[in-house]
């Protein structure tokens, strides 16, 4: 995600899955994942990447 880089300073790395599953990971960590209202916000997914990098 480019906002990742633009925001974080980060690249991040796609793991293609199967069934509808998407979830993101800091250090094996998941820190944002599609719930049954939808996909998280790149906002939400920043906001997410931030505070577990904070840690």
């Amino acid at each position: 995600m480019d906002v990742l880089r633009e925001e974080l300073g980060i690249d991040a790395k796609l793991v293609k899955g199967s069934g509808g599953v998407f979830t993101v990971a800091v250090g094996g960590t998941v820190v944002a994942r599609k719930a049954a209202s939808g996909f998280p916000s790149e906002r939400e997914i920043v906001a997410a990447v931030r505070a577990a990098m904070a840690v």
